[in-house]
């Protein structure tokens, strides 16, 4: 059993920042990716941000510059960083890994969910 858990969301004005933490936890093997998705209400679930092995990340471009992602693998957490955070940038935060589990498969999976809203 995998449990991805996600904290850091909550309401902030425009400007501020914000910072999301997921920490994966259960019969994990390895951890291929880790990720952030977003999706507004009305709109489909959109990349955010995603770290793979060796720190290689890539960003959703109207995030470019303001959010930051890393990781820390001895703890299995993803963190996003979001500054100078905008109106548009209010939606619920999901975070996924895809990784190994200790029986050997691999799969993604999805946290519950953290909403953000940045009030204009």
């Amino acid at each position: 059993q995998v449990q991805l858990v996600e904290s850091g969301g909550g309401l902030v004005q425009a400007g501020g920042s914000l910072r999301l933490s997921c920490a994966a936890s259960g019969s994990i093997r390895s951890i291929a990716a880790m990720g952030w998705y977003r999706q507004a209400p009305g709109k489909q679930r959109e990349l955010v941000a995603r770290i793979i092995s060796g720190d290689i990340t890539n960003y959703a471009d109207s995030v470019k510059g303001r959010f930051t992602i890393s990781r820390d693998n001895a703890k299995n957490t993803v963190y996003l960083q979001m500054n100078s955070l905008k109106h548009e940038d209010t939606a619920v935060y999901y975070c996924n890994a895809d990784l190994e589990v200790l029986k050997g498969s691999t799969s993604r999976y999805w946290g519950q969910g953290t909403q953000v809203t940045v009030s204009s």
